[in-house]
């Protein structure tokens, strides 16, 4: 099977994507919703603040964030019990008021906090695996419209390894979703 080659441009440069502003929360909302049930799938939404409902406009999955730190505190519980107990009723016995070597009682402090402390950890590392960061270099922070994105603009950005990736066809989308200043992205 022949490897797909990258879009360029007239210059001959390789195609990162695509990027179109919209107006608003409101507007970029709307153009999701269109991106999505148009079916592409290596596109993103960069916006100033939080946008409510923007995950389901993406059709974004639950984050799997939620798992890694449950798991994560569990493993801190365990190891928090494992290392009390072997320590009190292996490694170093000492009968304390008449109580049971492992009296899981005594060991609550020490279980709770390794627990909020692992899934501390799970939650930061989990989160930057998954948003695989840091990243280094990216093709749109080329773009000076793009970075006022952290100000007041609004931009969806479409790959060009998307299958549905055509670039007079998505310049037509992008103008029929409400977008303006939409502009190709070199590598």
């Amino acid at each position: 099977m022949a490897a797909s080659k990258k879009p360029t441009n007239e210059s001959g440069e390789a195609i990162w994507g695509m990027m179109g502003e919209f107006k608003s929360p409101y507007h970029i909302t709307k153009a999701a919703e269109m991106f999505r049930d148009a079916g592409y799938k290596k596109w993103d939404v960069y916006t100033p603040i939080p946008i409510h409902g923007m995950d389901e406009a993406m059709g974004l999955k639950t984050s799997k964030i939620g798992p890694i730190v449950g798991i994560m505190a569990i493993v801190g519980v365990v190891s928090a019990l494992a290392l009390q107990g072997w320590t009190s009723a292996v490694d170093y016995r000492m009968v304390v008021a008449g109580k049971p070597y492992f009296a899981w009682e005594q060991f609550t402090p020490v279980t709770f906090e390794l627990g909020v402390l692992f899934s501390a950890f799970g939650a930061i590392f989990g989160m930057l695996a998954l948003n695989k960061l840091p990243m280094w270099y990216h093709p749109l922070m080329k773009k000076d419209r793009f970075l006022r994105v952290s100000d007041d603009r609004f931009v969806i950005a479409v790959e060009a390894t998307d299958a549905k990736f055509n670039a007079e066809q998505l310049r037509a989308f992008f103008e029929k979703a409400g977008g303006s200043n939409i502009e190709m992205v070199e590598e």
